[in-house]
């Protein structure tokens, strides 16, 4: 791909599927260029080509990485920055429930990993090219963007003692804290990268008819059987809307549903949580070599 200093560039992960294949469409139809992530490598081929067909689909292509392996996150942002000099937007989308704990190769938990500590390492990575941006676009026109979910109600905080849920594990609530995290980090994020004119907002996409929970247990996958969803484009328009729309510059931290701004759990809310969930993270990807 080559860069039009012209177009405004978006990243979206989990681009192969669901919420992120029709923000990437959605963006590329406004005539953005959208670099998309995805780990599946049929469906990543398969939606490669279903979006290079859309209108503006000359200007998307995509990386592949499995965000459960935090080598594969950083070898992502590496071939982001061989295809641009600049980031605008960065969405967050890529995660996913398990139906059991699963240890990665690199020692994480893959429901943290993949939810939560992906994005943090990638965000970090990706930093130099959102300041690209920030120093040469008006003020908030900058985001990261993280797709959380409702979820994070489920749990009154962050076990800063068990951060990966290593201990008793239950996939509902390893994903609520992980869900938790997004919003966390959106809150520290929004404030460290504030004076760098870049702005940081989470949302909460709805129950989405997706792959979503092909992964998880029984009682997952019932209750998504079992449930009023919506389309994928339904959440991708709010995606969209942060990404584009003055809103979504204004006031960084904050969390949206169907295009407007909601409280989330007063555990979401905790700023001390979200620093010190930070530090931790920090300390957990230096750990591991990152």
């Amino acid at each position: 791909m080559t860069t039009d200093v012209d177009q405004h560039v978006a990243l979206v992960t989990g681009a192969s599927s669901g919420i992120g294949k029709s923000t990437a469409v959605q963006l590329l139809a406004r005539g953005w260029q959208v670099i998309g992530v995805g780990r599946d490598p049929r469906r990543s081929a398969a939606a490669e080509a279903e979006i290079a067909a859309a209108p503006g689909g000359e200007s998307f292509n995509l990386v592949r990485a499995d965000f459960t392996v935090m080598a594969e996150v950083q070898r992502a942002a590496e071939e982001v920055f061989s295809r641009t000099g600049r980031l605008d937007v960065l969405i967050n989308n890529a995660g996913g429930v398990r139906d059991r704990q699963i240890i990665t190769a690199e020692g994480t938990e893959a429901t943290f990993a993949a939810n939560h500590l992906a994005p943090f390492l990638l965000t970090r990575e990706l930093m130099p090219l959102l300041k690209v941006s920030a120093a040469a676009r008006p003020p908030g026109t900058t985001r990261v963007i993280a797709v959380s979910s409702t979820a994070h109600r489920i749990v009154d905080g962050i076990d800063f003692d068990d951060l990966q849920s290593l201990g008793g594990f239950q996939p509902a609530f390893a994903y609520g804290r992980a869900k938790l995290a997004n919003i966390l980090f959106t809150r520290e994020l929004a404030r460290r990268a504030a004076p760098e004119g870049i702005v940081a907002q989470a949302m909460h996409p709805g129950v989405v008819a997706s792959n979503f929970a092909s992964h998880g247990d029984e009682g997952m996958q019932a209750y998504m059987a079992s449930a009023d969803t919506v389309s994928p484009d339904e959440p991708a328009e709010t995606l969209t809307w942060l990404a584009i729309e003055p809103e979504g510059g204004r006031r960084g931290g904050r969390y949206f549903y169907q295009k407007a701004e909601e409280t989330p759990s007063a555990a979401a809310q905790d700023d001390a949580a979200a620093g010190k969930l930070w530090a931790e993270s920090e300390a957990l990807l230096a750990k591991l070599g990152f």
